[in-house]
């Protein structure tokens, strides 16, 4: 049986580019030649520019040539795991998005996998548009794509330039992911303001995470990490409704 559910072609859809106008560069990683042919047709057929990979090992060294601005990436692989793939790409610096692929569905093996550093996971058996529309929301998150309304958020000492996705704290710089800097950009749109992990979920993953609000606190514990360690803390929870970020009270 197929590890994938066939679907029709995806309907035509504003094509994405990257900031440069260049083609949108995807790497997708599985062992199933089968399934990584149909993914490679479905993306082509965005417009994008697709490589392939069939270990780990295959993967990263693909990675490191291509670029790729987005990575489909399969846990169970036949060398070394998914998981331990994208802690080497971590480890390189690299900050690609990725969306993990694999047959497990327990919530503690999407867990592991986001806590791992991925930002979006699908389980097999799955539909092409799904894949292609969980791709398209994390590019649109990511740096490569583009401008926004307004140039800078500016909360206490906390700045984001959302033209340049440039993030820093009492002027020292901050790298986000593309899925940390989507939450932060939401929190400071709103500062002062409580909000829940149901509008968390909505407004930054687009869908509702089969209402897994665990991932939200995952994420947000990530952005804790960077930008509240060692100075005052500016994102607070708000037992039973949600978060909020503010500037500390010695900045206000």
């Amino acid at each position: 049986m197929s590890a994938f559910v066939s679907s029709s072609r995806p309907a035509a859809s504003v094509p994405l580019k990257r900031a440069d106008g260049n083609a949108i560069r995807v790497l997708v990683v599985d062992d199933e030649r089968s399934l990584t042919d149909l993914l490679k047709m479905a993306l082509k057929y965005e417009g994008w520019e697709i490589r392939t990979a069939e270990t780990g090992r295959q993967a990263l060294e693909v990675a490191r040539e291509f670029r790729p601005d987005a990575i489909v990436l399969d846990i169970m692989l036949p060398d070394i795991d998914g998981m331990s793939v994208l802690h080497r790409l971590r480890a390189d610096g690299d900050d690609v998005p990725v969306l993990f692929l694999t047959a497990k569905d327990a919530l503690d093996d999407r867990i592991a996998g986001l806590t791992a550093g991925g930002d979006d996971y699908v389980t097999k058996p799955f539909s092409l548009e799904e894949v292609v529309a969980r791709l398209r929301a994390l590019i649109r998150r990511s740096t490569l794509t583009g401008a926004s309304d307004g140039p800078f958020l500016t909360v206490g000492d906390l700045v984001l330039n959302e033209d340049s996705h440039e993030v820093s704290r009492g002027g020292t710089a901050i790298e986000l992911t593309a899925t940390e800097y989507e939450l932060l950009r939401y929190l400071m749109r709103n500062p002062r303001r409580v909000l829940s992990k149901a509008q968390i979920l909505d407004r930054v993953w687009s869908y509702d995470f089969d209402g897994k609000a665990s991932v939200v606190e995952i994420y947000i514990s990530y952005l804790r990490k960077k930008i509240d360690a060692g100075r005052a803390p500016m994102i607070s929870t708000v037992r039973g409704a949600g978060y909020i970020l503010k500037a500390p009270e010695i900045l206000e």
